[in-house]
């Protein structure tokens, strides 16, 4: 049996017990708990060898992928390169073969110099620097025990990270907020820097030692005020690192992990390994009272496994149940999950004290509704306004009407992302994989859109959500190559890990690559023009221009007159419309399918103008179909795809004309349909469809009506501009559909099914045939419409 409810995964270790600072704000020497003036200065080799034995016996029984240790103290890089070697030996030695090793240090960066940083570069071992912001706030509390400033060294230190040798190991700047210092200051001030990632922490404070809300701050949110500012100037500056506060409350309010432990619910997977080798909980507890952090516990006589029963460790792995009553009630606590432990502290209440809201409850509910409303409004689509409705009722819908229904395609493709990650299993790539999206969706949220965007992630989600025996596999390679793609259209570095299907590597929006005889590849972009794929040994490094490895099999993507569309051939989701796909095409049949796309979009826009607004707004993929052995022209829209139409290649650019528009009319009622109800859904009546052998169920007869609209548009247009030899074919079809397409209208309307919305959509529809009815026609062509359409009656099946 396993004596851990939930193992330990993310240490603390003491380096060194003292620093070279006296910044007043510090919890290690400033605060309630003092133990630090009994521990030994330095940490020993011996400690240091046990507490990687430990840690390696722990991660070994639990079976955990990776091993999170931050170097810390006081000040680690007083312990000197001897002993930190020392350390990153060890670990490493010891979780050889059994877990990854996330290895960082976290220090006030003073003495910061290049011979540190080689040891780092040697050990890769991530840095993280100390500063609150530019001269004048940072001064407020980092100085030295005489007073003097330490800011210009911290700059020297992150100026050292940020040369090219060292780069990579630059983890980010921690900096503590004082409501004294402007926020937007203090953010411009350290984004200047080029900080990957920004920590913002609040002062740590007990409601016996409440935090200080000085002069015109003295406000029960100001602190959410300040955090809100910085949000606000973050994300209009395009959210150009990470900034951990605010990306967790992102990732929280989205269901996600939190990055920090002072928000969410997730349990608590931290110990802290002092210089003599005493195990404790979070250092921040030292804020509470003197001995809060102690467990009576070291790695001399204890296992982690017994570290993790402890019951103050115990306390932060019960989610809710862990909460007081107030934080349970509290419509923000799956996002706030009650602050930071230490933060709930009051003498005299229950669970030890800390069975109450963090003594930031306020700032912290101002800060994620203030978060949440922004998104909202930035994110949300409003329900179709009558205007919107009305030109899709048309059968037209301009480019706003169309961009809105593509929006909220998106929100119901992330919809459709969570019930995936909630519903199916997770491998350890694919948590990787997913955490990696989350933290894109906050600091690139745009390339996530537009990979979520894509029109067969939705295929692709439902077949996932079945449940069948290949439902996690399916799911897992999904969001993998969702975060890929993600990544790789951010320009920012990262690698995810794809499993590998049929030979291909697969990259959503931006092609496959072909590989053989492996399971898995890693996607690595570095923020340049291309990207790199290792396989195995191999590395394929893929560029968006110029060459590229002739193995990778790019989106075809054209750039037409006021329309941008994408050919797809690669993506195996595709097969969603009911006939056979094309394969890979080649450049000769693609660069034929470029000339009739240019050819047919011009027409469109000469001879259906009203449709080609929409049009541009909304299908950004045409996917390419088999030819039929008839000789037949085949289209096909998926109700779950929005933004493609399948389209085996016609003769003419007409036809392709008509095919386009026909179909993408089925995308755009699909996305209405999506949105707002048109007829009862308990309808089960069958309807007799002119153009459909077979009778139709409601919606059926609405989307096909909701086609021949454009249909009808179509030979109207052929019409006026053909040829005398095509002329009376022209009119003949003209004739025919505009008569059918009404009598579909006028039976729609009297189904007695439809919604008060829908009644109004289907009289737009019956407008907008108004003037072609009207239209005079020769009676030959009116007589012989009437002909074709009583024989498709009398062999349809509806009795």
């Amino acid at each position: 049996m396993d004596p851990s409810p939930h193992p330990l995964s993310q240490f603390v270790l003491k380096m060194h017990s003292r620093c070279d600072l006296a910044c007043d704000h510090c919890y290690v020497f400033e605060h309630a708990d003092q133990s630090w003036q009994g521990r030994p200065v330095v940490i020993s080799g011996p400690v240091l060898d046990l507490t990687a034995q430990r840690v390696a016996e722990h991660a070994r029984a639990h079976r955990l992928d990776t091993i999170h240790v931050v170097l810390h103290g006081g000040e680690p890089l007083l312990a000197g390169r001897a002993r930190l070697r020392h350390a990153a030996t060890s670990l490493r030695s010891a979780l050889d073969g059994v877990s990854a090793l996330d290895l960082r240090i976290h220090t006030n960066g003073v003495t910061l110099d290049e011979k540190f940083c080689d040891l780092f570069a040697e050990f890769d071992i991530k840095v993280g620097v100390s500063l609150d912001g530019d001269k004048a706030a940072n001064d407020l509390h980092r100085r030295y025990r005489n007073g003097r400033s330490s800011h210009d060294r911290v700059l020297r230190a992150i100026s050292l990270l940020k040369d090219p040798r060292y780069r990579h190991l630059f983890a980010g700047i921690l900096c503590t907020i004082d409501l004294r210092n402007d926020p937007v200051r203090v953010y411009d001030a350290l984004a200047e820097l080029g900080p990957p990632r920004i920590d913002f922490l609040l002062p740590h404070a007990t409601w016996n030692e409440p935090p200080p809300r000085p002069g015109d701050r003295n406000s029960v949110t100001a602190y959410g005020d300040w955090l809100l500012a910085v949000h606000d100037r973050w994300t209009a500056d395009g959210r150009p690192m990470g900034v951990r506060v605010l990306e967790s409350v992102l990732r929280t309010l989205r269901g996600a992990s939190s990055l920090t432990e002072s928000l969410g619910l997730a349990p608590v997977e931290l110990a802290v390994i002092e210089t003599d080798g005493a195990l404790e909980q979070a250092d921040s507890l030292k804020t509470a009272y003197d001995g809060a952090p102690a467990t009576g516990m070291s790695v001399q006589g204890n296992s982690l496994d017994e570290m993790a029963t402890h019951p103050g460790i115990l306390a932060r792995q019960q989610g809710l149940d862990g909460l007081c009553e107030t934080c349970r009630d509290c419509p923000v606590v799956r996002s706030c999950g009650g602050g930071l432990y230490a933060h709930r502290y009051r003498t005299g209440s229950g669970a030890g004290g800390f069975m109450n809201p963090s003594v930031f409850c306020a700032d912290l509910k101002h800060l994620i509704t203030g978060i949440r409303d922004r998104e909202a409004q930035q994110m949300s689509v409003s329900p179709l306004t009558d205007a919107h409705l009305g030109e899709l009722a048309s059968g037209y819908g301009g480019f706003d009407a169309v961009a809105a229904l593509a929006r909220h395609e998106v929100t119901v493709n992330r919809e459709l992302l969570a019930a995936v990650w909630s519903q199916t299993p997770h491998s350890a790539a694919g948590t990787a994989a997913w955490e990696a999206l989350t933290v894109l969706d906050t600091q690139a949220p745009e390339s996530v859109d537009t990979v979520l965007a894509h029109p067969y992630l939705r295929p692709w989600a439902q077949r996932a959500l079945r449940g069948d025996e290949d439902a996690g596999r399916i799911a897992m390679r999904g969001v993998a190559e969702l975060a890929a793609a993600a990544l790789l259209r951010s320009g920012r570095p990262g690698t995810v890990t794809v499993p590998v299907r049929a030979g291909l590597v697969r990259l959503p929006t931006l092609g496959a690559l072909m590989v053989e005889g492996a399971t898995e590849a890693q996607v690595t972009g570095d923020g340049s023009d291309g990207f790199r794929v290792r396989v195995g040994s191999r590395d394929h490094l893929v560029v968006h221009k110029g060459a590229a490895d002739p193995a990778w099999l790019p989106r075809q993507r054209f750039e037409l007159d006021g329309w941008v569309v994408a050919l797809e051939d690669t993506d195996p989701w595709r097969d969603a419309h009911g006939y056979p796909v094309q394969e890979r095409l080649s450049e000769e049949a693609a660069e034929r399918w470029r000339a009739d796309l240019t050819a047919a979009w011009a027409w469109i826009r000469q001879e259906l103008a009203a449709y080609a607004p929409g049009l541009s707004a909304g299908l950004s993929v045409v996917t390419p179909l088999r030819q039929s052995t008839s000789g037949a022209d085949i289209s096909s829209a998926a109700r779950d795809a929005f933004g493609a139409v399948g389209i085996a290649l016609p003769d003419t650019r007409e036809t392709l004309a008509c095919l386009l528009v026909h179909e993408f009319q089925h995308v755009k009622l699909g996305a209405v349909l999506d949105m707002v109800d048109l007829y009862d859904p308990d309808c089960d009546r069958l309807f007799y469809a002119p153009w459909r052998p077979d009778p139709r169920p409601l919606e059926g007869l609405l989307q096909g009506t909701y086609a021949h609209v454009a249909v009808v548009d179509y030979w109207r247009a052929r019409l006026r501009t053909a040829e005398s030899a095509e002329r009376h074919a022209a009119e003949v079809q003209f004739a025919r559909w505009r008569e059918q397409t009404a009598e579909a209208v006028d039976v729609l309307a009297g189904s007695g099914a439809l919604t008060e919305l829908g009644a109004r959509f289907v009289s737009g529809m019956g407008e907008s045939l108004a003037d072609g009815l009207a239209q005079p026609l020769s009676a030959d062509a009116l007589a012989e419409a009437q002909r074709v359409a009583a024989t498709h009656r009398e062999r349809s099946t509806v009795s």
